[in-house]
C-alpha cells in the first residue's frame, strides 16, 4: 500500500475501528520512532516471513514516557493500511479475554453472549491468525505489563500486525522490542511550543523542558498547569526548583525523576488552591489501585463517610462532580464518561500518599476501605451485581483492606471472596483470603468471629482446589472452635460442618460424612426451619453422600426437594446454588438407570447454567460432564463424545490436569473414547489420569479404586486379560474393606473381574464369580437395574462357555425381557446381549 498520504489527502477509516483513544492533537515530534516502528511491522523476521506475519512489537519504557500516545498516532497515522484495528486495555489481564471477545461480531464470529468470553476471544484469535475475514489487521495491547498473563490470546502468525505497550521488559524475549525514552530537546520544545502557543520563544521552552527533565507526561502536565494559571515560564521554573529541594529533603522515592514528581505537586498545590475540595478527593482516589475507579462507588458509599474533609463533598452531588471536572481539567485523573470511572496515574498516586503523614495516610486509607464496604453490592450471591464486584476488585490490594479491623470492611472483604468463590475464581479467592486470613489473625486472633467466618470460606476454596488436608486442617480447627464459642446449631457451625462433611467425603469416609450431615440437617431444620437456605443446603448434602453410599432412591428423593425450594425462593438462594441442585437432580436420575430423564433434566440444567452463570463457568461445566456421561449411558455416543471432550478441554484450561473437576472430566471422556471404539487414546488418559487420583484422594480412597477398575477393563480390552485380572482383584478387595460388597463401585468390579476370568479362560471361575455377583446384585438393586441386567447377561455367556446352556439360555430369555421393559431396542447394551457380548462396566466419579 502507498504510505504517502499527505494531510490533505482524504483518508479512508478502516472498515473496524475500535475503542481507539482519539487522536492527539497535540503530539508532536516520535518521527523516528514511528517511522522505526512502521519499518519493523513491515519487515518481518525470517520465522515471520514463513509466517506470512511479522513478529510482534513490544514498546517498554517507563511510565509516563508517551508510549500509549505513541501508539495512538501510529493507528491514527497509518490507518489507512488497514481494515481493522482494535485497542485492547490490558492493565488488567483479566478483562483482556473480554475485549478480545468484543470483536467477534465485527469478523463475523458468534459473540460472547452466546459462546462465552473464552470461546469467543480464542474464535477472535483464530480468524486473525487465518486473515478470515480480514487480512489487514492491527491489534494494540496497552499496558500489558504481565506478559504471561496474555500471551495466549495473541495471534501467532497471521497477515496483520501486533502492538504491546508495557512497562515490562521482559516482552523483549518474545516479541521485536523498541524502547520508548523521553523526548529529545528538539521534541520536547517543539510540544511545549504547540502546547502553549507560538509566543514561547524557543529559548524559553528550551529551559522549560531542561527543568522537567524531557519526560512527556510532565512536560503535559507543566503546560497544563500553565494553561490553567498563566504562570511565566521563569515563576514557574522558580516554583519547580523550590518544590524539588522541598521533595529531596522528604525522602521522595528516587525511582521517579525529580522534575516529574516536582511537576505533579505544584499541579496539586494549584488546585488546592483552586478548589480544596478536589485536592481532598484526589487524596482519596490515590489509596485506590491505578485502575480504573467506578465512580458511582462515590454515590454508593457517602453514607460510610459522615465526618471528616471528605464527608460534605460526598454528600453533595454538584460539588462532587465539579471536584471531578477539575482533576479532568488540570489532567491529574482521567475521567471516561461511557465507562462512569475515573483514573489517576500510579506515579501522581505514589507522589500525594508519600506527602502524608502516616497517620494521615492512615485515615485515608481507611476512609477507602469504608467507601467500598458501603459502595459495594450486599449480596454476592447475586449474578446481576457480579460486575459491581469485579470493578472493585483491583483496589482492595492497593488500599490495604486485609489491615482494617473494622467489622463492615472486613464484611465487604468476606463477600469479596465469596464472590470469587461463585464466579469459579478459585485461585484469586485463595490469594484474597488468604492474606485476609494472616493478617486479621494476628490482630484479632483465631477466635474473632470474623476470622472464624473467614476460614471456613477458605477452607472451601481449598476444598474445591483439591488441596484435602489444608482444607481439612483448617475446617476441623474451625468447627471446633465455633462449637465451643457458639455452640453446635449456630448457623455459622452448621456452615463449617457442610465443608468438614465434604472433606470426610475426600477422605472417603462416606458413612461419617452422612452421618454429620444428617446431624446437621436435623439441627437447622430444628432452628430454622425446613424452608431456610442453610437447611436446603443440608439436604443437597444429605443427598449426595445417600448417593455416595448407592441409596440413590433416598438421594432422588432429596434431591427433588432441595431443587423445588431452592429454585423457587426468593431470598437467600442464588443462582449458584440452583445450578449446583439442578445439575445434582439430573445426575441422580441417570444413577437410577433413567437414561432419558437424566438426559432431558441435564439439558435444561446446562441450558441453565449457560443463560444465568456462564458457558464457561466451572458449575456450567460440571453439568456439561454429567450430561456427557447421560448420553453415553443411553447410548448417544457420538453426542457424548464431542460434548465431553469440550469440557474436559475447557476444565483442563481452567484448572490444570490436577483439580478434581479436571480429573472427573479426563474419566468421563476416557470412558465415552471407549466407547466409541478409541481403546489407545482411552487407556492412554485413564493411565495419566489414575496417578493424579492416588495423589490427591490417597492410595485406598474407593474414587483411587474406581478408576483402578477402568484400566483394568482396558488391559483386558487390549488383550491384556491377566494384567486386569490383577488390576481389578486389587481394586475389588479395597473397594470391599472400605465401602463393603454391597456398593455399586464393589459391584462394578466384580463384573469386570469375571469378564478378566472368562478372557483367561477360566470360565468356571468366571462363573462362580458371576453367581455370586448377580445374587448380590439382585438383593441390592433389584432384579431390573442397568447393572443386575448387565452382570445376568455375562453370567448367561460364562454359563454356556462352561456347558450349562439350559440354564444358561433360561437367564438370557428372561434378561432380554427385562431389557425390552427398561431400554430402547437399539440401546448398545441391548445389541451387545443380542449378539451374545459381555457388558462391561465402567466408574464414574461424582463430585464430592
Amino acid at each position: 500500500m502507498d504510505e504517502q498520504v499527505s494531510e490533505h489527502t482524504p483518508t479512508r477509516m478502516p472498515r473496524v475501528w475500535g475503542k481507539i483513544p482519539p487522536r492527539n492533537r497535540n503530539f508532536t515530534g516520535r518521527e523516528a520512532l514511528l517511522e522505526r516502528l512502521r519499518s519493523s511491522m513491515r519487515s518481518p523476521t525470517p520465522t515471520a516471513v514463513i509466517a506470512h506475519t511479522p513478529t510482534p512489537q513490544a514498546l517498554h519504557g517507563l511510565g509516563g514516557v508517551g508510549k500509549t500516545q505513541l501508539v495512538t498516532e501510529y493507528a491514527w497515522k497509518f490507518r489507512h493500511s488497514y481494515q481493522v484495528v482494535w485497542w485492547v486495555t490490558a492493565d488488567q489481564p483479566s478483562l483482556v479475554p473480554a475485549t478480545l471477545a468484543g470483536l467477534a461480531p465485527e469478523l463475523g464470529l458468534p459473540p460472547a453472549s452466546l459462546v462465552g468470553i473464552e470461546e469467543a476471544a480464542a474464535a477472535v484469535r483464530k480468524a486473525l491468525q487465518q486473515g478470515d475475514p480480514y487480512e489487514d489487521w492491527l491489534l494494540i495491547f496497552d499496558n500489558a505489563d504481565d506478559p504471561e498473563s496474555i500471551r495466549e490470546l495473541i495471534p501467532d502468525g497471521g497477515p496483520g500486525h501486533v502492538l504491546i505497550t508495557s512497562r515490562n521488559t521482559r516482552w523483549s524475549a518474545a516479541t521485536e522490542s523498541i524502547a520508548v525514552d523521553v523526548f529529545d530537546r528538539e521534541e520536547s520544545v517543539a510540544f511545549l511550543r504547540k502546547r502553549l502557543g507560538k509566543d514561547l520563544d524557543t529559548a524559553e521552552a528550551d529551559r522549560l523542558a531542561e527543568a522537567l527533565g524531557d519526560l512527556p507526561l510532565a512536560i503535559e502536565q507543566a503546560a497544563a498547569y500553565r494553561v490553567q494559571t498563566g504562570m511565566t515560564t521563569d515563576e514557574y521554573i522558580t516554583e519547580l526548583d523550590r518544590q524539588t529541594r522541598r521533595t529531596l529533603t522528604k525522602g521522595k522515592s528516587t525511582d521517579y525523576p525529580q522534575s516529574m514528581t516536582a511537576a505533579w505537586q505544584l499541579s496539586v498545590q494549584a488546585i488546592e488552591q483552586r478548589m480544596p475540595e478536589a485536592a481532598t478527593l484526589l487524596r482519596c482516589l490515590a489509596f485506590f489501585g491505578p485502575e480504573p475507579i467506578p465512580m458511582d462507588v462515590f454515590r454508593r458509599g457517602n453514607k460510610a463517610i459522615a465526618s471528616g474533609a471528605l464527608g460534605p463533598i460526598l454528600t453533595d452531588p454538584l460539588m462532587l462532580f465539579d471536584a471531578f471536572g477539575e482533576l479532568g481539567r488540570f489532567a491529574l485523573a482521567r475521567i471516561d464518561q461511557e465507562t462512569g470511572t475515573i483514573q489517576v496515574h500510579r506515579l501522581v498516586q505514589a507522589l500525594l500518599r508519600d506527602t502524608l503523614l502516616e497517620d494521615e495516610q492512615r485515615e485515608v486509607r481507611h476512609e477507602v476501605h469504608l467507601l467500598l464496604a458501603e459502595g459495594a453490592p450486599a449480596d454476592p450471591e447475586n449474578t446481576s451485581m457480579w460486575r459491581n464486584f469485579s470493578e472493585l476488585l483491583p483496589h482492595i490490594g492497593p488500599c490495604r483492606l486485609a489491615r482494617c479491623t473494622e467489622g463492615m470492611p472486613r464484611a465487604f472483604a468476606i463477600n469479596i471472596v465469596r464472590y470469587l468463590y461463585r464466579l469459579g475464581d478459585y485461585q484469586s479467592a485463595k490469594t484474597f483470603a488468604q492474606e485476609f486470613n494472616e493478617k486479621w489473625t494476628e490482630a484479632s486472633g483465631t477466635t474473632n468471629a470474623e476470622v472464624l467466618q473467614l476460614r471456613r470460606h477458605l477452607s472451601t476454596v481449598r476444598w474445591q482446589l483439591g488441596e484435602y488436608a489444608e482444607s481439612r486442617r483448617l475446617s476441623e480447627e474451625t468447627f471446633d472452635l465455633l462449637r465451643e464459642a457458639y455452640g453446635p446449631d449456630h448457623a455459622e457451625t452448621l456452615r463449617v460442618a457442610s465443608i468438614y462433611a465434604a472433606n470426610l467425603r475426600a477422605l472417603g469416609d462416606f458413612r461419617g460424612a452422612q452421618e454429620l450431615d444428617s446431624r446437621s440437617l436435623s439441627a437447622s431444620e430444628a432452628k430454622y426451619g425446613p424452608r431456610n437456605p442453610l437447611t436446603l443446603r443440608a439436604i443437597n448434602n444429605l443427598a449426595l453422600d445417600h448417593a455416595l453410599l448407592t441409596d440413590y432412591a433416598q438421594a432422588r428423593e432429596l434431591h427433588k426437594l432441595a431443587y423445588l425450594e431452592q429454585s423457587s425462593a426468593t431470598k437467600g438462594v442464588g443462582k449458584w446454588d440452583v445450578q449446583m441442585s439442578y445439575n445434582s437432580l439430573a445426575r441422580v436420575v441417570r444413577l437410577c438407570g433413567d437414561y432419558p430423564a437424566a438426559i432431558d433434566v441435564g439439558r435444561a440444567a446446562h441450558a441453565y447454567g449457560r443463560r444465568e452463570l456462564a458457558p464457561e463457568h466451572p458449575l456450567t461445566l460440571m453439568t456439561a460432564k454429567d450430561l456427557s456421561i447421560a448420553l453415553r449411558r443411553n447410548g448417544d455416543v457420538s453426542e457424548a463424545l464431542e460434548l465431553a471432550q469440550e469440557t474436559f478441554t475447557r476444565l483442563e484450561k481452567l484448572f490444570g490436569r490436577d483439580n478434581p473437576e479436571s480429573m472427573a472430566a479426563a474419566i468421563a471422556l476416557a470412558n465415552t473414547l471407549r466407547e466409541a471404539g478409541h481403546l489407545e487414546n482411552a487407556f492412554a488418559l485413564t493411565r495419566d489420569t489414575l496417578p493424579r487420583y492416588r495423589t490427591i484422594y490417597g492410595q485406598r480412597h474407593p474414587y483411587s479404586f474406581g478408576c483402578q477398575t477402568n484400566l483394568a477393563l482396558l488391559y483386558r480390552l487390549r488383550g491384556d486379560a491377566g494384567r486386569a485380572r490383577e488390576e481389578d482383584t486389587e481394586a475389588y478387595e479395597g473397594l470391599v474393606a472400605t465401602l463393603g460388597p454391597d456398593h455399586e463401585y464393589a459391584f462394578t468390579a466384580a463384573v469386570n473381574l469375571a469378564g478378566d476370568l472368562a478372557a483367561m479362560g477360566d470360565s468356571t471361575a468366571a462363573r462362580r464369580r458371576g453367581e455370586q455377583t448377580l445374587g448380590r446384585l439382585g438383593d441390592f438393586f433389584g432384579e431390573e437395574h442397568f447393572l443386575t441386567l448387565a452382570a445376568a447377561i455375562n453370567l448367561s455367556i460364562d454359563m454356556r462357555d462352561s456347558g450349562a446352556e439350559e440354564e444358561a439360555e433360561k437367564l438370557s430369555t428372561t434378561t432380554m425381557q427385562a431389557y425390552k421393559r427398561t431400554l430402547r431396542p437399539d440401546h448398545p447394551d441391548v445389541e451387545r446381549a443380542l449378539k451374545g457380548e459381555r457388558i462391561d462396566w465402567d466408574f464414574d466419579p461424582p463430585p464430592l
